[in-house]
């Protein structure tokens, strides 16, 4: 495989350890060019290099191993929550996350140059996109077919000419697969983000100029009232929490706790991920994190970096 011109999706069994320096940033994504993740890393990087991977997973190892500066990774949207196998994909390897980036999501309809949209018959996207785009779908009376990426979509569309067939996908993969634009921000919800982290071999130096976010991930000892003393030592410093997540743990997601009054009961075991507006150069932050090391099973510190205050 050439590594410096892939064009194609990369897979765990195309990555070798090797890479060849490139002077451009370089940011492996899950998806073909003209996803919404792709659009997201030219906003953070307009200059960058992108390497499409197959899977979330192919795009951390590809960073891991040389292939790519940086990964971008979804982490949440605004219309339907987290994305929880990230957040295991966080925990299971040791990228660092180094920024954020808020993307405003244009759902556009795009189909073959000249049809027009009452000869379609069906609808390609990812099956997310196509629910968040119900109510325009449904007054099309179309088909809806499910595929991995809405580029993937737009690609099969245009490479097989099709012309009964539509994509719900990104402007920008419209303008790399030769489709036109029939109807732009399709979506039920107009202000529909889509928050990504960008990662990382290295951390980066936390500063005080502007404002940061810190994300952590930890473990608790079973008692009354232990998670409300971890979050306290955030609100005893006036640090505001902007996330809190709870994942079970996958290797050992069950504890065995013996109860005086019922014997021995079974409970989840959680990993508790948690985002807060400070940056670890700060000492309220260093004091809170602590604090919370007292009686944390477990601490893992996922990364300090500038808060993205904008959608695009």
């Amino acid at each position: 495989m050439d590594k410096g011109n892939i064009t194609g999706p990369l897979s765990v069994a195309d990555i070798s350890a090797d890479c060849d320096d490139d002077v451009k940033v370089r940011i492996s994504f899950k998806g073909l060019p003209g996803s919404y993740s792709e659009d997201a890393a030219l906003k953070a990087y307009p200059k960058s290099e992108t390497v499409p991977c197959d899977e979330f997973e192919d795009a951390f190892k590809a960073v891991e191993l040389w292939l790519a500066d940086k990964a971008i990774l979804p982490i949440e949207c605004s219309s339907n929550g987290s994305i929880h196998p990230n957040y295991d994909l966080l925990l299971r390897h040791r990228l660092h996350i180094t920024g954020e980036v808020q993307l405003n999501v244009n759902m556009c309809l795009l189909a073959m140059p000249g049809v027009r949209t009452e000869q379609l018959k069906r609808v390609l996207s990812h099956p997310q996109v196509l629910n968040f785009s119900d109510i325009f779908l449904s007054k099309l009376s179309v088909a809806r077919e499910n595929v991995d990426d809405t580029a993937v979509a737009a690609q099969y569309v245009a490479s097989n000419k099709l012309r009964d067939a539509g994509a719900v996908a990104s402007a920008r993969a419209s303008e790399l697969y030769g489709l036109n634009i029939l109807a732009e921000k399709i979506q039920d919800d107009s202000d529909n983000v889509t928050r990504f982290l960008v990662l990382a071999r290295d951390p980066i130096i936390p500063r005080t100029d502007k404002p940061y976010k810190t994300s952590i991930v930890f473990t608790l000892e079973e008692g009354p009232g232990v998670l409300f003393k971890a979050l306290a030592v955030f609100a005893l410093r006036d640090i505001n929490l902007t996330k809190i997540e709870s994942r079970p743990q996958r290797k050992q997601p069950l504890r065995v706790v013996d109860d005086s009054n019922m014997g021995s009961a079974k409970y989840f075991d959680y990993l508790f991920y948690v985002d807060f507006e400070a940056s670890m150069a700060e000492l309220r932050a260093q004091n809170a994190l602590g604090h919370l090391q007292e009686f944390a099973t477990f601490l893992r510190v996922l990364g300090c970096y500038p808060m993205d205050t904008t959608a695009l």
